[in-house]
């Protein structure tokens, strides 16, 4: 008897959207990006089973879940990486973090410098390689000279890290998804001391 193709469903909100992705074997099932700048804690589960129910599944059918772990929107990615890891719990599957370096440059022969958007007139940057990829920065684009790159890029497929999951789903190495911060969060702390504890 065939085995069943591995059933991975993939999601993201590290830039201003919520997309999902839900992939059968090869084939892309059903995807969807909604572009949304607030609320994405909110949209991400309805989306998840209204792509579920497009592709006439359950969660009880999935194999694996595909996650964006940045680098962009710290709020984010946090909603993402956090509803993944629960999933994964819940669930009795594995979660794989996907950069959304990695899934931009899915296709893209080696090496190849990866560009995301990081506003300010900024990229967040990681060079890819057929090894290890080298550690991700924050640079000027006006800076950026490396001949082989792919973006700037300010949204994320979750086609692509739904594809890169189903690569790495068996690899008992791969650790559960974690945030990829590349610089250090725009809020400042409050003027106002903190409220001292009384014993």
């Amino acid at each position: 008897m065939k085995p069943e193709p591995a059933l991975i469903l993939a999601f993201d909100t590290s830039v201003a959207h919520v997309a999902a992705a839900l992939l059968s074997g090869d084939t892309i099932l059903v995807e969807r990006a909604e572009p949304m700048a607030k609320g994405q804690a909110e949209r991400l589960f309805p989306l998840l089973e209204e792509v579920l129910a497009e592709g006439k599944t359950t969660w009880s059918d999935l194999t694996a879940i595909g996650v964006g772990i940045g680098p962009g929107n710290f709020t984010g990615i946090r909603i993402s990486v956090s509803a993944a890891r629960g999933l994964a719990l819940s669930l009795g599957i594995p979660a794989i973090g996907v950069s959304s370096f990695e899934a931009q440059a899915i296709d893209a022969p080696r090496p190849v410098t990866s560009l995301i958007d990081a506003r300010r007139d900024q990229v967040f940057v990681q060079e890819l390689t057929n090894g290890a990829a080298l550690p991700p920065h924050v640079m000027p684009i006006s800076e950026i000279t490396a001949p082989n790159t792919i973006g700037p890029s300010d949204t994320v497929n979750a086609c692509a890290i739904a594809r890169i999951a189903a690569s790495r789903y068996t690899d008992p190495s791969q650790q559960r998804p974690a945030p990829l911060y590349v610089r250090a969060p725009d809020a400042a702390p409050p003027r106002d001391p903190a409220p001292v504890i009384l014993p």
